[in-house]
């Protein structure tokens, strides 16, 4: 094969994977914007509740005018003000384009983030919500990407789950493994086992369509799968009928994700801040 030939090949499969890459990116931001739209409803019920909170204690504050009042109206005001700042700063934190930026993060904290997001869409379908945080351990990542991961694996374990079922969400250190491990456990309905092996292939999806004839797309976990693998993490899940399933996300913790980096690089790693 002519010089000129082999050029023109690798300029071709140049092109193709930068058009790869922006479909990549294209698909992450629709399943995002699908994120957001499975949650509008529950997020303004919730800015509902709030401003109905800030009005009627505003309204108690002008009626009274003993300090008392009035200080319990502003506490409650001010309580509401600062619930409402978490939420805009959690949305306007997982719909930030970061490319492929990367920090070290604390985990805790981007899942205490997400939660903020999905609180009420949880309590409106009476999901109860337990967590477990043992630690703080940190990984270097892509926050809105992890975001994203956490948020589909949590709306797809509440579109599991009937009232009064339980959502479990945990994250601690291993040492063993060097990983910083996230788990995301429901007590739904559960995976079949035929079904389990391909659940992170792309267009493969377990649920069944609805009355308006929607199912899922079959690719939020396949998106979930890519994610967690370019972070150098892995995604486990594990599955049992009737009794609910569990998914683990494994990042390599931030020490570890440095040396990883440093190997493969030759250079030293800067934290980002």
């Amino acid at each position: 094969m002519a010089s000129s030939d082999v050029e023109r090949l690798e300029q071709e499969v140049a092109e193709l994977r930068a058009v790869v890459a922006d479909l990549q990116q294209k698909l992450m931001d629709a399943q995002k914007m699908s994120a957001v739209g499975t949650l509008a409803s529950s997020i303004t019920h919730e800015f509902n509740n709030i401003l109905t909170t800030i009005i009627n204690y505003a309204k108690m504050g002008v009626r009274h005018r003993n300090d008392e009042t009035r200080d319990k109206a502003l506490d409650k005001i001010l309580a509401a003000g600062h619930r409402a700042s978490k939420i805009t700063t959690g949305m306007l934190s997982y719909s930030r384009s970061r490319g492929d930026r990367r920090e070290v993060m604390s985990l805790v904290q981007l899942v205490e983030d997400v939660l903020v997001l999905v609180e009420k869409d949880l309590q409106i379908h009476r999901i109860r919500l337990e967590t477990d945080f043992i630690g703080d351990p940190s990984s270097e990542v892509n926050p809105s990407q992890i975001q994203q991961v956490l948020l589909n694996l949590i709306i797809n374990a509440r579109q599991a789950m009937e009232p009064g079922d339980s959502l479990f969400i945990g994250v601690r250190a291993n040492p063993e493994t060097k990983t910083a491990d996230i788990v995301v456990r429901d007590s739904g309905a559960g995976i079949p086992p035929e079904k389990l092996p391909n659940i992170f292939e792309a267009f493969y999806s377990t649920k069944s369509a609805d009355a308006q004839g929607q199912g899922g797309t079959g690719l939020g976990l396949a998106l979930c799968k890519d994610v967690v693998e370019s972070h150098k993490g892995r995604i486990r899940v594990e599955s049992v009928i009737g009794r609910g399933t569990t998914f683990t996300l494994k990042l390599p913790l931030a020490d570890a994700a440095r040396a990883l980096r440093e190997a493969t690089s030759g250079s030293p790693i800067q934290k980002a801040g």
